[in-house]
């Protein structure tokens, strides 16, 4: 033993917490070390969230505006550049579907895809995904190949 590891004997030390509203002769009587009056002082007072003092609260002075809309669905957006990319890699050959795009990193398996107009496209493929903008079935057919809504 040294100074470095002193401690009081087991079972010496109460941690037990301050004994309050037990008599005046204690301390700790009357008022329970509470104050007078008010909302703390009172058993079951529990401060609300963002309670600001009876101020109006941050939450409710701030203008409110937009709108969610339950329902929308989200599209990963896939540029036409993008297939004509996985051709010249050697990925793809005829056919671009959701497990194609997915083993190569493309999309999520969860996600909706749309085939968006941005880039050319030369290989002749048959796409078939969720959705496509008007321009980009134009081109897929324009380079002979099929659109495929699913």
């Amino acid at each position: 033993m040294n100074l470095s590891n002193l401690q009081p004997a087991e079972g010496s030390v109460h941690r037990d917490g301050k004994r309050v509203g037990r008599g005046q002769g204690s301390g700790k009587g009357g008022t329970a070390a509470r104050g007078h009056k008010g909302a703390k002082s009172r058993s079951g007072y529990s401060k609300k969230i963002g309670f600001e003092g009876g101020q109006m609260p941050l939450q409710r002075r701030v203008p409110k505006f937009g709108f969610n809309n339950i329902n929308r669905k989200e599209y990963a957006g896939i540029n036409l550049n993008k297939l004509q990319e996985l051709v010249d890699k050697g990925v793809v050959k005829d056919t671009v579907d959701l497990d194609v795009l997915v083993s190569n990193g493309v999309v999520k398996s969860n996600d909706l895809v749309k085939i968006l107009g941005g880039g050319e496209l030369k290989a002749k493929l048959k796409v078939s995904v969720h959705k496509f903008t008007a321009s980009a079935k134009a081109a897929i057919e324009a380079a002979g190949g099929e659109a495929v809504s699913l």
